[in-house]
């Protein structure tokens, strides 16, 4: 049975702190320059991963010689960035087992960042402790739906998460940045990559990304969309240990992308993720 509680009006209550996870502006210099129609707009549908996802499993530090597995196994993070399921607030479900405080310092981080976490949700269930935040940008009162701030916000989330929870950086890519302990295991990049465009409606087709995480992604993957011509209507983001999977409503000139356009797409981004793996000197 699962057990959950809400709290309201958090952002008036939080405490600051002297220490900043994320301080320097060093990822999110860059600005796109979208034109307004290339904005991160709401759609009122959260949407569901492919069946066919594939997840890699986490490795256990409590794992023994013979292969088994004790009780102490620690869980696979999970930050999810939703901008579908809430028209007033982006919703971020954080996951780490049971391991999961109040998580005070990450709202007051979040809060430094410029915005609000004006609900949260603590959900307890048999796979652990859901914490989901609904965030508005502080100026204004919206959702959050720039680039920079979602990404920001995801680093912000891991880099705490790490710092609270040493032991999450063996299953998170970002621990190889910032976690004191280095991964378990990194993913092949050309088997992590998994690219598919679908047909969703006449006006929109939905795109999804499945890749070995790395900081700066969100801000690389609406960058490239964008820089085609594509206009990036919604969206959700989640990082999964290793991995990150996005999907966005996109469209051309408020239609579906047609099939030529859809692999000009699937292609553009397939160079970018596979890129770390490529020699410059091969060129």
């Amino acid at each position: 049975m699962a057990s959950c509680g809400i709290i309201s009006g958090i952002h008036t209550n939080l405490k600051a702190i002297e220490k900043l996870p994320i301080s320097s502006p060093c990822f999110f210099r860059s600005s796109f320059g979208l034109e307004p129609i290339q904005r991160i707009c709401i759609a009122p549908k959260r949407l569901a991963f492919p069946e066919s996802t594939i997840i890699p499993k986490a490795s256990s530090a409590a794992a023994v010689e013979d292969g088994s597995s004790q009780e102490t196994a620690v869980p696979t993070p999970k930050v999810i960035i939703d901008l579908d399921s809430n028209p007033d607030a982006t919703v971020v479900e954080v996951t780490f087992g049971d391991r999961l405080g109040a998580l005070v310092d990450t709202m007051s981080a979040l809060k430094n960042l410029g915005l609000n976490v004006v609900k949260a949700n603590v959900c307890l269930d048999s796979s652990g402790k859901h914490t989901t935040l609904c965030i508005t940008n502080a100026s204004t009162g919206r959702k959050v739906d720039d680039p920079e701030q979602l990404e920001a916000i995801r680093l912000t989330i891991i880099n705490n998460m790490i710092e609270f929870h040493p032991e999450s950086s063996a299953l998170l890519a970002m621990g190889e940045v910032f976690g004191a302990y280095q991964p378990n295991q990194k993913l092949d990049v050309d088997i992590a990559t998994h690219i598919h465009v679908y047909d969703d409606s006449p006006e929109r087709s939905l795109l999804y990304v499945e890749a070995a995480d790395r900081p700066g992604l969100i801000v690389d993957l609406v960058k490239i969309i964008t820089e085609i011509n594509i206009d990036v209507e919604s969206g959700e983001f989640d990082t999964e240990g290793l991995l990150a999977k996005a999907k966005f409503h996109v469209s051309y000139k408020n239609k579906a992308l047609i099939k030529p356009l859809q692999q000009v797409l699937e292609n553009s981004l397939r160079y970018y993720l596979r890129r770390p793996s490529t020699e410059e000197s091969s060129f």
